[in-house]
């Protein structure tokens, strides 16, 4: 599997924290999220619960992120990179999968409120987005 990111710290223990986000594009723009304190461009998505299937946390993390509802999702590819996760105290190796999907219909603001969902025009978002990994999928899919 792909690796992005800083490698990981000998002798620092990571926990794997699966999850799924998605390149959500239409009219040549991309569908993405800011998350405070940053504010840090990303893929709408975020961590798999326990027994939970990749695609309905999928639906689930870009609705809190982006009050939008998706369809016609494809998986693209993972990959991982190892990160320090502030909000859970955490040290983590995120393998992340990455899909496409078709951003249907605005519901809502995000519930998560510290995330905002912003619109930006695919060659922006590559040079903003805030890992290299997430740049990657949108370079090699969306160009």
């Amino acid at each position: 599997m792909m690796r992005f990111g800083t490698p990981p710290k000998a002798g620092r223990r990571y926990k794997i924290r699966p999850g799924a986000y998605a390149i959500l594009p239409k009219s040549g723009r991309l569908l993405l999220t800011e998350q405070a304190p940053g504010p840090e461009l990303q893929l709408p998505g975020g961590g798999i619960d326990p027994g939970e299937h990749p695609i309905a946390a999928l639906h689930r993390e870009v609705f809190e992120e982006t009050g939008w509802r998706i369809g016609r999702v494809t998986r693209l590819g993972a990959y991982r990179r190892f990160t320090y996760m502030p909000e859970y105290d955490l040290w983590a190796e995120k393998l992340c999968t990455i899909f496409c999907a078709a951003p249907i219909v605005r519901l809502d603001d995000p519930p998560e409120a510290d995330h905002t969902a912003v619109w930006h025009a695919t060659h922006d978002a590559i040079s903003r987005l805030e890992n290299e990994g997430d740049a990657f999928f949108v370079r090699k899919f969306c160009l």
